[in-house]
């Protein structure tokens, strides 16, 4: 009996370190922390679902957004009249990452501050980094668009104690680009949104969320656009004809380098310019997503699937690059009887592109928010300032914006 009672206690104490075991890997979050992305079309086989949808429609409408980020702004303006936001104290020279089951005063400050920011229900006033803080900084995590761990960097500490007043400039300087998102799509209930700090697309359709994917975007030396527009057509097995710019600054190189380059990698003159053919390695993946804008900026595919991995994503020329690219062209055709998904996995893996004219197309926006209000649930979202426009005056930002 004493045999079987420990070869049990050995049992539950693997099962508890393995339930709580912690490491730089990403985890799956908590299932009660995240709202369904699309509550609306997840319900349809519920009796409800046509009043979950009317309540959808409303919200994804951009108009709404500005008043979302005012009631932020009163929010975080009421913390800062009733000086809630008190400093971390951490010593950059001796500071340990925290992980689960440490202790010490700047893990109770730490709670505070998810308490007071909105992360955690209630304050235990523990110095334990216990189940219900980790629940806590998951979704402070969530919110600044972190990986999904449970581990607390200097840098993430530095970035809880930044002041107050900065959230309250952020909140209204993302409130005057509300102003400027253009009049067409203000009421739109039909367009596709990409955030460049949030590195994320989101389409929306009839009023309701039909289709979100991360998205990695320029880097700061190429610089995504910021504009409006209107996508007029999907484009399949595309070739990818390189910039001139390219060819000079680049490829020109690789060819004296190696007098092979443009066959290994599937590349062909075509009139006195390069061109990729089609094909699983070609830069632009299997689909590209075209809207006229005089930045020759469109959305595609990538075969680059590991770059999702980062946190920050400023990796291409400018274009903008989808995670997700075969299951957008999905969502787009699903409703068009001339485009199956058997005739669109076809048209993907062909030798020869293939171009699908939209029979409605689709308002789109590249827009710049480095705060955001979900939704659904309330939460106000913060992302990094990855091209330093916060740091412009008013003035510059708004002369900054390009709509079509």
């Amino acid at each position: 009996m004493k045999q079987l009672q420990k070869f049990l206690l050995i049992i539950a104490i693997a099962f508890v370190l393995t339930s709580f075991g912690f490491n730089d890997k990403d985890i799956k979050p908590m299932e009660s922390l995240y709202v369904k992305e699309n509550q609306a079309v997840q319900d349809k086989s519920d009796s409800t679902s046509s009043v979950s949808k009317s309540a959808s429609k409303e919200v994804y409408l951009l108009s709404s957004q500005y008043d979302r980020l005012q009631t932020a702004l009163d929010k975080y303006e009421k913390i800062q009249r009733k000086k809630l936001w008190r400093k971390i104290d951490i010593d950059s020279a001796t500071y340990k990452n925290l992980k689960p089951f440490d202790s010490g005063v700047a893990v109770k400050q730490i709670r505070e501050r998810l308490y007071i920011d909105g992360d955690l229900k209630k304050n235990s006033k523990s110095s334990l980094y216990d189940e219900e803080l980790m629940a806590g900084v998951l979704n402070y995590k969530k919110r600044y668009g972190l990986k999904l761990n449970y581990k607390l960097t200097f840098e993430h500490i530095k970035q809880m104690n930044e002041s107050v007043s900065e959230r309250i400039k952020t909140l209204k300087l993302n409130m005057e680009r509300c102003r400027l998102i253009p009049e067409s799509l203000i009421e739109a209930k039909d367009y596709i949104m990409v955030n460049i700090p949030a590195y994320r697309l989101l389409y929306v359709k009839n009023g309701v969320n039909e289709f979100v994917s991360d998205v990695f975007v320029g880097t700061i030396w190429s610089e995504t656009e910021i504009f409006s527009s209107t996508m007029d057509r999907v484009v399949f097995s595309p070739y990818w004809n390189i910039p001139q710019s390219i060819i000079d600054n680049e490829l020109k190189l690789n060819m004296g380098k190696d007098k092979n380059y443009l066959e290994e990698h599937n590349m062909e003159w075509n009139g006195g310019r390069v061109r990729q053919r089609p094909g699983s390695k070609n830069s632009l993946g299997l689909v590209k997503f075209l809207f006229p804008n005089p930045f020759d900026i469109y959305m595609h595919d990538t075969p680059a699937k590991s770059l999702f991995m980062f946190e920050q994503r400023t990796f291409s020329h400018g274009c903008i690059n989808i995670k997700e690219a075969k299951k957008l062209a999905y969502a787009i055709l699903k409703d068009d009887p001339d485009w199956s998904a058997e005739k669109i996995d076809s048209a993907m893996d062909g030798v020869n592109e293939t171009t699908c004219m939209l029979k409605k197309p689709i308002l789109i926006y590249i827009g710049y928010f480095t705060c955001w209000v979900n939704e659904e649930t309330g939460e106000v979202y913060f992302y990094p300032d990855v091209y330093q426009k916060d740091k412009e005056t008013e003035t510059d930002v708004s002369n900054g914006l390009v709509m079509d």
